[in-house]
């Protein structure tokens, strides 16, 4: 395949798949032929490789890496080591004859074979026994046919001498002349043929091992990272299944909250709407009452003379004025905003799902509003509108019992209570804390006190191996469920204060969300008169140049 351009292998998949004997190549998967060496080690044909450099450089088709091709050729230099093991890998794939009888020797019989390195001929094991033992080949160098020598490297090419030393400086091999030739100080870096191959030989499994080493690391590397991406796939699928879950119940949830914010948005505009008319009603009928008492105030006076208007009109006056003070409701009793809080009620249906830190709520005291319905927006003298409450809030005696939730740690908690005591206001609330931290203390003390006892009994029964009597087991365990018992009290005894609490978190609430909706209906009114000034300013820009035009035809003609 002579000048083939290749697609690059895509992954480890392909890889393994490919052919990755030592000696064929990667890209035609065939015995290499030329083999070139590039920088990051990976080998391949000249032929596969020729057309792929660009401006000096070709990347790897195996790991993109690219190396720097110098010359007209565009490709990187042979590999001398790779292109030996491949001629010696063609000349054992041979067939060998025998130099003496002719006899050819199947693949399977070449580690039987001898090889005379000099007469340079190959023998089988009988020649070798029959004609190589005379005297005259007594000096011959006979070896086993794959550790033949072969001349290429038994002479110098500059020489033509045998190699008898070895430079460990130019790490190349000398021959008698080529020694003779160099300088004095490199002459103590050559050693003998025999020993360069016994350290090379050395240095080369020191090489080896560590190489071992690498390969073994390298795949238990790809062995984890196999594993990894196997495990991300998982993770992925799984991470998939339970986005799709939460998805689900998010839906769900929001769903069902989204029917309760609009029954209880309908419940409140029924509500307004009723007390409105009511209110609409009432006014509608005093409106006449007015009218006519006026009329009748007007023809009284354009028609009573002195004695009557004295003998009438102090009780028209009387019952004029007992009219202006009957309980007239002339303002709204309450405002025309329905409030659902959807964005806090939707957040507080995911904050389960979601896992979120618990958000502060406003739960109402008002009682025959409905259900999970909490009493808002409430004005001095007037009803209140309705807007959800969480659901689910189970009772003192199941939250004991199923293990509350605990909002902040206890830590948090007492630094401000101190805050809060330490601000010298004496409300409800704090007065409430004060008690709250007197009896937590002397509760937190007598069960600190058992739990040192049982942890003494426990070192004593288990390290000391003392005996321990019933009676002081029966005492302490008595003592905790007199403990429970007062705890459970203490806790009834503080959910009992929530209606209180939250009566005046409810007012607070209340006159802070007037105070925003004033706030922003201040900004509102500044921003609609900012407006109406930006229109009139407009209009005045507009007929600015006709009155300056009327203007100067009026001072021609009024000589005239």
């Amino acid at each position: 395949m002579a000048g083939g351009i290749f697609s690059p292998l895509g992954s480890c998949s392909e890889l393994e798949k490919a052919n990755c004997h030592p000696l064929v190549c990667l890209l035609c998967h065939e015995p290499y032929q030329h083999p070139c060496l590039l920088d990051c080690y990976h080998n391949f044909c000249a032929s596969c490789l020729r057309g792929r450099a660009s401006d000096g450089r070709l990347r790897c088709p195996l790991c993109g890496h690219p190396s720097v091709v110098r010359g007209g050729t565009g490709l990187p230099p042979v590999d001398r080591l790779l292109q030996f093991l491949v001629d010696s890998s063609a000349d054992g794939e041979e067939d060998v004859q025998c130099a003496n009888c002719d006899r050819r020797c199947a693949k399977a019989e070449l580690d039987t074979m001898y090889f005379c390195n000099t007469c340079g001929q190959p023998l089988c094991v009988p020649c070798r026994e029959e004609t190589h033992r005379a005297k005259m080949f007594a000096r011959h160098e006979i070896v086993s046919l794959s550790k033949r020598t072969k001349d290429i490297h038994k002479k110098c090419p500059l020489h033509e001498e045998p190699y008898i030393m070895f430079s460990t400086e130019k790490k190349s091999m000398l021959c008698i002349n080529c020694f003779r030739d160099m300088q004095g100080e490199s002459r103590a870096h050559c050693i003998d043929i025999e020993t360069a191959y016994m350290q090379g030989c050395q240095r080369l499994d020191q090489a080896v091992m560590a190489v071992k080493e690498l390969q073994t690391s390298t795949c238990e590397a790809i062995v984890l990272l196999k594993a990894m991406i196997e495990e991300v796939h998982n993770s992925a699928s799984e991470e998939e299944t339970a986005i799709n879950s939460l998805f689900s119940s998010m839906q769900e949830q929001l769903s069902e909250r989204k029917k309760t914010l609009l029954k209880a948005v309908q419940s409140q505009h029924e509500e307004k709407e009723k007390a409105f008319k009511e209110q609409l009603a009432h006014l509608a009928s005093l409106l006449p009452t007015l009218q006519v008492h006026l009329v009748t105030c007007s023809a009284f006076l354009s028609s009573a003379n002195k004695a009557e208007f004295l003998d009438l009109g102090y009780q028209l006056m009387e019952r004029l004025q007992r009219i202006v003070k009957l309980p007239h409701r002339l303002r709204p009793a309450q405002t025309s905003k329905i409030n659902s809080e959807y964005r806090a009620e939707f957040a507080r249906c995911l904050e389960p799902l979601l896992m979120l830190s618990p958000r502060r709520s406003v739960v109402g005291s008002a009682s025959g509003i409905g259900p999970g319905i909490t009493g808002t927006n409430m004005l001095p003298g007037g009803q209140c509108s309705k807007t959800l409450m969480v659901p689910g809030c189970p009772p003192a005696s199941d939250k004991m019992s199923a293990g509350p939730m605990v909002r902040k740690p206890t830590m948090h908690r007492y630094i401000s209570t101190k805050v809060l005591l330490a601000e010298g206001c004496e409300t409800p609330f704090a007065e409430h804390c004060r008690n709250y931290e007197n009896t937590y203390r002397m509760l937190q003390t007598e069960i600190q006190g058992l739990k040192d006892q049982v942890q003494e009994l426990h070192r004593d029964l288990t390290k000391h191996h003392s005996l321990i009597k019933t009676e002081i087991m029966s005492e302490i365990l008595q003592k905790s469920l007199q403990m429970d018992v007062q705890i459970a009290a203490h806790y009834s005894a503080v959910e009992m204060m929530r209606s209180v609490f939250e009566e005046v978190w409810e007012e607070t609430y209340q006159r802070v969300a007037n105070e925003q909706e004033i706030y922003e209906a201040q900004l509102h009114d500044l921003l609609q008169l900012r407006q109406e000034n930006s229109c009139l300013t407009t209009i005045t820009k507009q007929i600015a140049p006709y009155v300056r035009s009327i203007a100067k035809v009026k001072e021609r003609l009024e000589p005239r």
